[in-house]
């Protein structure tokens, strides 16, 4: 079976010019833990989670209200194409350790599982 029917389809994403607090806004809004972060192409540039806010911008002190997604985003992707198998995208989650997996197609962001 392929990623495409099991994947969540048009993931709520987010810029990384926008701040922290929008991030963290959205991730209520939508009961989610993890946003794409894209370009306005929307090429995947990387991807902020809740814990990213807590330990790279309130822990340390920074403003969320102030402090770039770009800033705090974790940069170093894993993604799978929307035509991969789903247990290619099980072995990256398992290998990597990662609950989120957004999911590309022709360089564009087009899911997550």
């Amino acid at each position: 079976m392929e990623v495409q029917k099991i994947m969540s389809a048009k993931p709520i994403s987010i810029s990384g010019e926008e701040s922290a607090a929008v991030a963290a806004r959205l991730l209520s809004r939508h009961n989610i833990g993890a946003l794409p972060v894209c370009s306005r192409e929307g090429k995947l540039r990387g991807i902020v989670t809740d814990r990213d806010i807590v330990l790279r911008c309130i822990a340390p002190g920074e403003d969320p209200k102030h402090t770039p997604v770009s800033d705090i985003m974790t940069r170093r992707l894993v993604w799978v194409d929307s035509r991969d198998s789903c247990d290619t995208a099980a072995r990256l989650m398992a290998s990597r350790q990662i609950r989120r997996l957004p999911v590309q197609e022709d360089g564009r962001l087009v899911g997550m599982v």
